[in-house]
């Protein structure tokens, strides 16, 4: 009963790496259900740049079934500039070490703001992570970030809980608390 929605799933290393993850997933977005446009891979920034060749062959391939790549943690590694360029990344994650202490620390702050400006220069989508505060939402959305994630919008929830929060926030039932 909900419209479509998209889900990012976090992969391995192992997953990466051994190889039938191409040929397993168009098995599995049919099974579910899922178009590939509606799903994205998340890989970090560690893992993308261990073996950058293999993960630029990897991650065209996967891309190929239309699904979107994000790296996550950006900025906690050391991503090489002339392979970011090289990789079909759709998104950046913003890494929450940086955004816990925006407005207080000029270096998070600067930092946040160069990672938005390269994401936004090379047309990748930026989301932040670990947004706890509004103070920390709304310094991203002055620096153009559009797209966060954190405690502030809501904490780990079971299926269920999921599912009626989801219901609440598209409008599809009333909010549980007033009832």
């Amino acid at each position: 009963g909900l419209p479509p929605l998209g889900m990012s799933v976090n992969l391995s290393i192992v997953q990466l790496t051994r190889g039938d993850l191409f040929s397993e997933l168009p098995q599995m977005l049919e099974h579910y259900h899922l178009p590939g446009s509606r799903l994205t891979l998340e890989l970090t920034e560690s893992l993308v740049m261990a073996n950058p060749e293999q993960s630029i062959e990897t991650l065209n391939r996967l891309s190929s079934l239309g699904v979107s790549i994000a790296v996550d943690d950006f900025g906690t590694g050391y991503s090489s500039l002339a392979y970011l360029k090289r990789l079909p990344i759709d998104k950046l994650k913003i890494d929450k070490t940086f955004v816990r202490d925006l407005g207080t620390d000029p270096e998070d702050t600067a930092i946040t703001h160069s990672i938005i400006a390269l994401a936004q220069a090379l047309d990748i989508s930026v989301i932040a992570e670990g947004v706890e505060n509004e103070t920390q939402q709304s310094l991203l959305r002055a620096l153009g970030c559009q797209e966060a994630q954190g405690f502030l919008y809501a904490k780990p929830l079971s299926a269920g809980a999921c599912t009626v929060q989801l219901r609440t926030m598209l409008g599809l039932t009333k909010d549980p608390s007033l009832t």
